[in-house]
């Protein structure tokens, strides 16, 4: 495993100390972790499943609703078609709405940490408006997941939204709102807990979740995601890895909080591919 990045993982802290709009555990919400997921391999459609229950016992959406970040980014997630190589129509009405999301971020303390770090490695457009359309390019400018087919993905659907792959993989889907939103649906079922070697079961203050679910008719094995940040905090994140280096993975390992993280993004030319966290450990097991 690689070392620990001290300068990102100082970066990722101050953030997270900034995050003012993150949900508190047991407060704003409350999670069932249940029972430990079975094995499994991507695009099985059936798998044990360990968890009867929602693996969110109750959000308060009165908070979200009236956090500006996080009622912007709700109303992005339904402007997407799921399948890959189905091309996506972007509507002025859905580039009205990436724009209100990425102004409300942009007022952040958080994202202006991002902003000022990158700003010294040299990484950003100094003007905010510039920056903005910077940002806008890496999460939601469209490209083809394949080559040869219509522009169908960009960022932000991948990594906040989800996709899928011939109806039989799960692709990203990487944020607690849009799982706790589609699980309200019943469209996501929470199969159970995905334990790390030296750890015993996750405990329901865990901000960082290994889970195994299935959308729409497939499964995800295993899925890393951070539970009750705010948008803007894993926009920050994902944004500042993509920018700080060109190649085609990065995989940083950073501690945040009490969780022990491999971050990964890949890109896509100039876009966000994927990105997400991997939990490695915490430290108050």
């Amino acid at each position: 495993r690689k070392a620990l990045n001290r300068e990102l993982s100082k970066l990722f802290n101050e953030m997270w100390d900034a995050d003012v709009h993150r949900l508190r555990p047991g407060k704003d919400y409350t999670i069932d972790v249940q029972g430990k997921a079975g094995p499994a391999q991507p695009g099985d459609s059936a798998v044990q499943d360990n968890a009867a229950r929602h693996l969110f016992h109750n959000v308060n959406e009165e908070r979200l609703k009236s956090i500006k970040t996080f009622a912007t980014f709700i109303s992005l997630l339904d402007n997407y078609e799921t399948s890959t190589g189905v091309a996506e129509v972007v509507t002025p009405e859905e580039i009205f709405e990436n724009n209100c999301f990425l102004d409300a971020i942009l007022a952040t303390e958080v994202m202006r940490l991002a902003h000022d770090y990158l700003l010294k490695k040299n990484r950003a457009k100094p003007n905010l408006a510039d920056f903005k359309h910077q940002l806008y390019d890496i999460w939601f400018q469209l490209y083809a997941r394949k080559e040869g087919d219509r522009p169908d993905s960009c960022g932000f659907e991948h990594v906040f939204v989800g996709e899928t792959r011939h109806g039989k993989e799960i692709l990203g889907l990487h944020n607690w709102v849009q799982f706790y939103l589609q699980e309200k649906r019943n469209q996501i079922d929470y199969k159970g807990y995905v334990a790390r070697k030296n750890k015993t079961r996750p405990d329901k203050d865990d901000q960082v979740l290994s889970i195994q679910f299935s959308w729409k008719g497939s499964v995800k094995p295993i899925g890393s995601t951070f539970i009750g940040v705010s948008p803007e905090f894993e926009f920050a994140l994902y944004t500042v890895l993509f920018l700080l280096s060109e190649e085609r993975v990065t995989r940083e390992t950073v501690k945040i909080d009490e969780y022990e993280l491999q971050m990964v993004v890949w890109r896509h030319g100039y876009h966000i591919g994927t990105a997400y966290p991997v939990l490695l450990s915490t430290t108050s097991e």
